[in-house]
């Protein structure tokens, strides 16, 4: 999000932003549909401490370049006190097309995710990836639920992002796939029909991206900290080596997407205090019992993928999750103390700095 320090409001102005960005840096970061965000993406590591080390230098750029304009950056699901009314969309064509399209629900308030990329090596692999990893898609928002916030309002959600970006078409859990020739003749029905002008309009909360041969794991909320970052990449990428190097069984049937949707629904509402359906049982359990068992599972994997350590800090995040801690730095009604916490968390080694030079905000003048 870009931040005006003054209020910490929005500030709709990502054109100027990435117009004057250096080429380096501008070839990792892209408009969204809103004018007040931007998307930073790492390039493509292998490990989990590699891509959040790039991220971390992205960010501290970020940082520097915004500062010349006067602005900040935070991350979130969403901004805690945005209005729809206030909304401006990003002038690049691809988003003009999705707001034509999408009329009032692209003038909603911004959403922000995380979105992870697993390296695939074959079409059928990378379909029997996406079809395993719907199971764990309700867990995966929960621990990264960070946007408790609407206009300004506790909203009782834990995620808010999910039921607001709910409202675009063809989100949510996508359904099973018997195979990658089920799944390209699904997606080319749609290009066919002119329905959609690309298989990057298909909003599932996991997808296949054919282009870079990866799975995207899409429902987590923005995170706040690099910490929170790592955490749940190292958790996506142990699935996905769990889920890979697990043996197909003919006779087991996909679990019903009903289950999944609830438990989406659940997670979305409770973060990690969600009482989750077990799949194999029925029985409702805690949401942490069952971090705890996939923690288990994926202990192994992540030893091997070399990121064992990042997948341990899951558990700090889940005693604490973003969520939470906004909801804490609220106490006093005062929104804005969360959003510059937001900012402070962005980049923290440079926060300090950035305050000076770009002086005091104008919500402690409205204090005093």
């Amino acid at each position: 999000m870009l931040l005006d320090p003054r209020d910490w409001s929005l500030a709709f102005r990502s054109d100027e932003v990435i117009a004057a960005l250096a080429p380096d840096l501008r070839e990792r970061v892209t408009p969204e549909t809103h004018a007040a965000v931007m998307e930073v993406s790492t390039g493509v590591h292998r490990r989990v401490a590699d891509a959040v080390a790039e991220l971390a230098q992205l960010r501290r750029d970020m940082s520097h370049a915004l500062a010349g304009h006067g602005l900040r950056a935070g991350v979130a699901g969403m901004h805690p006190s945005a209005v729809w009314s206030e909304t401006v969309l990003s002038s690049h064509p691809r988003y003009r097309d999705v707001g034509a399209s999408m009329r009032v629900l692209a003038r909603r308030e911004p959403t922000l995710a995380t979105h992870v990329h697993v390296g695939v090596a074959t079409p059928r692999a990378a379909v029997g990836l996406l079809n395993r990893l719907r199971v764990h898609l309700p867990l995966l928002l929960a621990l990264s639920a960070n946007s408790p916030f609407w206009q300004g309002r506790a909203t009782g959600f834990a995620s808010t992002r999910t039921t607001v970006f709910d409202a675009f078409p063809r989100s949510g859990v996508p359904r099973a796939f018997d195979d990658y020739g089920d799944w390209a003749g699904t997606v080319d029905a749609l290009l066919r029909s002119g329905a959609i002008a690309g298989p990057s309009l298909l909003w599932w909360d996991a997808r296949l991206q054919p282009r870079h041969g990866t799975v995207e794991v899409r429902i987590m909320d923005g995170q706040t900290t690099l910490g929170d970052v790592a955490a749940l990449v190292a958790l996506v990428q142990s699935l996905a080596r769990l889920e890979l190097a697990r043996p197909d069984d003919p006779e087991t049937e996909p679990p019903a997407v009903e289950l999944i949707e609830e438990n989406r629904f659940l997670a979305a509402r409770d973060g990690m205090q969600a009482l989750l359906i077990d799949l194999a049982s029925g029985e409702r359990i805690p949401a942490i019992a069952q971090l705890e068992r996939t923690l288990a599972a994926c202990h192994g994997h992540a030893e091997r993928l070399g990121c064992a350590a990042e997948l341990a800090a899951a558990r700090a995040l889940a005693t604490r999750p973003g969520a939470s801690r906004q909801l804490a730095r609220a106490r006093d009604g005062d929104l804005r103390r969360v959003t510059a916490g937001l900012a402070r968390a962005y980049s923290p080694d440079l926060s300090k700095d950035i305050d000076h030079r770009l002086g005091p905000p104008r919500r402690a003048a409205k204090a005093a």
